[in-house]
C-alpha cells in the first residue's frame, strides 16, 4: 500500500512500549507462547525498573517496562475485561471498551492463510482464543465466512497481564472500488447521549430477537 504521507516520512511501527507485572511471565509469554526472540534487555536507571524489546520481525519491536511503582491494572479501564468477538461485543458492549488515553488492543499482521492454523496452536498452547472474525464493510461490520468485501481476517486473546492482543491478516488493499471510505464524521464528547440511544434501541432489538 502506498505511504500516503506528504508531512513526515513515516515508515510504519518502530516500537510500542508496554507495561506489565511480572517481567518473567511476560518473557515467558512473548518467547515461549508466541515465539518471539528477546532482542534487547536492561535495568533501567535509579532502580525505576526494566524494559525490555522482544523482535516482531521487519525491524520493528514490542516493548515492555516493569515498574516497582507501577499502579495495578484495572480491567475495564487499563484494558478491555472482555475478549473481542462479535458475541460478546453485541452482548456486553461496555466489556470491549478501555478508558480514555489507554491501548485497547495490539494487532499482529500474519499471514492471512494461516489464521485458522495459528488458532489452533495457540488453543494447544492454552490461551483462550476468540473466533475468527472476517472484518468487511457491511451494516454488522463483520461476517462469518470470507466475501469479497472483507478487508482482514482477525483473532482475539490476551496476555497474562490481559492486554488484548489479535493476529491479523489482510485480505485486501483498502481501496474505494470495494465500498471502503473515510466520510464517517468523527465524533465530539457532545454526541456521547446520541449514540448511547443507539446502542439502547440496538439492546431492544437483540432481545426482541431473543424472545421472538
Amino acid at each position: 500500500m502506498k505511504n500516503t504521507n506528504s508531512e513526515f516520512k513515516i515508515m510504519g511501527l518502530n516500537h510500542v512500549a508496554l507495561v506489565c507485572r511480572d517481567m518473567q511471565r511476560t518473557v515467558d509469554f512473548y518467547t515461549q507462547v508466541l515465539g518471539m526472540r528477546l532482542a534487547v534487555a536492561f535495568d533501567l536507571p535509579a532502580g525505576i525498573g526494566q524494559h525490555f524489546f522482544f523482535d516482531m520481525g521487519e525491524n520493528e519491536y514490542l516493548a515492555f517496562f516493569w515498574f516497582t511503582e507501577a499502579a495495578e491494572r484495572q480491567a475495564g479501564i487499563s484494558n478491555p475485561r472482555g475478549n473481542l468477538n462479535l458475541e460478546t461485543a453485541l452482548n456486553d458492549p461496555i466489556s470491549v471498551t478501555s478508558s480514555h488515553g489507554s491501548m485497547n488492543h495490539f494487532a499482529f499482521n500474519v499471514p492471512v492463510e494461516k489464521i485458522e492454523e495459528y488458532r489452533q496452536r495457540l488453543i494447544e498452547k492454552g490461551v483462550e482464543v476468540s473466533p475468527i472474525m472476517h472484518h468487511d464493510n457491511s451494516p454488522m461490520q463483520t461476517s462469518e465466512e470470507v466475501n469479497e468485501h472483507t478487508w482482514i481476517s482477525s483473532i482475539y486473546f490476551k496476555d497474562p497481564d490481559g492486554i488484548m492482543l489479535e493476529f491479523a491478516g489482510w485480505h485486501r488493499d483498502i481501496d474505494p472500488i470495494y465500498g471502503d471510505t473515510a466520510d464517517c464524521k468523527a465524533a465530539t464528547p457532545a454526541q456521547i447521549e446520541t449514540y448511547r440511544a443507539v446502542g439502547r434501541a440496538f439492546a431492544k432489538q437483540m432481545e426482541a430477537a431473543k424472545t421472538a
